[in-house]
């Protein structure tokens, strides 16, 4: 397919002339007079490059530029102009243009800069297909829920996203902080720039202040050569520091310089780094708490707390539970084979009726469980853990209910291949139980 090349000059002869030439060598050509007709084309063909006019009867070339980028952010534009002006020249590359050629005298250099225009734009618009498809997987539309505490939730995290404004989300451990966050940069301008997570609980405050900040070479035994923290990796865009309320108080008042002046010193170092990164955060902390007994900086929680956000429990939104579980039935089935299509009336009361203490994520592991083990296209009560049927009072003897463990920790491992961290995992119990269970169960 002919790649598809748009000329923007009110001088007829002369469009007429570069579009016959243009098309001579294998392009397909699209003109118009006025940059208003030329934004039409671009809204309806997929264009590749643009020529156009710096004069234009309606808009300066120049600034064009910016609303073809707006229209089409993998678009190249190429201006062209009768009178070289090195101010134009400057303002029209800034505002994203790929090169300013001067009428007649620059002829001979059109063709080769429009075939690299086009190879540019073509590996730019699978880059931007790619980040859309990105920013549709994570936007609040993909938040299951019809709950009025979720759809609130949702209501401001789409509110805030449209700013720059640090965020501090709330809530038990499960919820779906992450997914929140990743939300809130998804449908934010800094989309396409890196979204990057981290878990403050999952590391030493030494290793932490590293791993957020960075160091130079040398800063201590092991570090042989620079390395960007993720702050640095986040530039431009997006950093999420879950489970804030575990980060030392030393690297909290770090944390705040950054907050506060846009700096931070990596490891090692002595001069200061500059950084334009949001910050969101998360806790299953009562900060203000943890403020009033010392182990967290009050100035820091007033600065991440501008605007908060409370994720409802998953005992808060009982009304939700079918559909997320039915969400991940169908996500886990097609993994496997694709047949499971329906739960019982028992399973899903069953699933109502439980106390989820691990909340969306512990739903989630129930349910990829219920999938592995189902032997038909429904999920019944025999494919929940044993504590879901026999705490209301069940008729089962000890027996019964070693045998049902004993088959359930068979089929996870069939499912598993063998992997006993990733059994173990799915089973939600530790290794060492697993093991043990193994060994009593005579399935080593």
């Amino acid at each position: 397919m002919k790649p598809k090349v748009l000329i923007i000059d009110d001088e007829e002869k002369l469009r007429g002339l570069l579009s016959r030439i243009i098309g001579l060598e294998s392009f397909e050509v699209f003109e118009a007079a006025t940059g208003k007709e030329g934004l039409k084309i671009l809204a309806r063909e997929n264009i590749m490059a643009v020529l156009s006019d710096v004069k234009l009867p309606d808009v300066n070339g120049v600034d064009l530029v910016k609303n073809i980028r707006e229209l089409r952010p993998y678009v190249e534009v190429i201006n062209l102009t009768a009178y070289g002006n090195i101010n134009d020249a400057v303002k029209a590359i800034q505002n994203g243009a790929f090169n300013y050629i001067i009428k007649g005298d620059d002829n001979e250099k059109i063709i080769p800069l429009l075939n690299q225009a086009v190879d540019k734009a073509r590996l730019q618009l699978k880059v931007y297909e790619l980040e859309t498809k990105l920013a549709k997987k994570y936007s609040f539309a993909n938040i299951i829920g019809q709950s009025k505490q979720i759809t609130e939730a949702i209501a401001l995290g789409r509110k805030v996203a449209a700013t720059n404004t640090t965020v501090l989300l709330l809530g038990q451990t499960g919820t779906g902080k992450e997914v929140f966050a990743s939300a809130i940069h998804y449908e934010s301008e800094r989309r396409l720039m890196p979204f990057v997570a981290v878990n403050c609980s999952s590391f030493t405050p030494e290793l932490l202040e590293s791993e957020l900040f960075g160091y130079k070479a040398g800063a201590f035994t092991g570090a042989v050569k620079d390395k960007k923290g993720l702050f640095e990796e986040a530039q431009y865009g997006t950093i999420f520091l879950d489970e804030i309320g575990e980060m030392s108080l030393e690297l909290q008042a770090k944390l705040l310089r950054v907050l506060e002046s846009k700096t931070f010193i990596k490891v090692g170092d002595t001069q200061t780094t500059k950084v334009n990164v949001r910050i969101l955060a998360a806790t299953n902390r009562d900060l203000m708490k943890e403020s009033e007994a010392g182990r967290f900086r009050e100035d820091l929680y007033y600065r991440l707390s501008v605007f908060t956000i409370t994720l409802p429990s998953l005992n808060e939104r009982k009304g939700d539970i079918e559909l997320l579980a039915k969400h991940y039935m169908e996500e886990f089935a097609a993994k496997i084979n694709g047949r499971i299509n329906k739960m019982d009336d028992e399973f899903i009361s069953l699933l109502n009726s439980h106390q989820w203490k691990g909340n969306i994520r512990e739903l989630k592991n129930c349910i990829e469980r219920a999938v592995i083990l189902a032997d038909s296209e429904t999920l019944t009560p025999d494919q929940l853990p044993p504590d879901f049927r026999f705490k209301n009072g069940g008729n089962s003897n000890a027996l019964d209910l070693a045998t049902i463990e004993k088959q359930h920790i068979f089929k996870v491992l069939q499912y598993t291949g063998g992997n006993k961290t990733e059994a173990a995992r799915l089973l939600g119990i530790g290794l060492t139980t697993l093991y043990r269970k193994l060994e009593e169960y005579q399935l080593n």
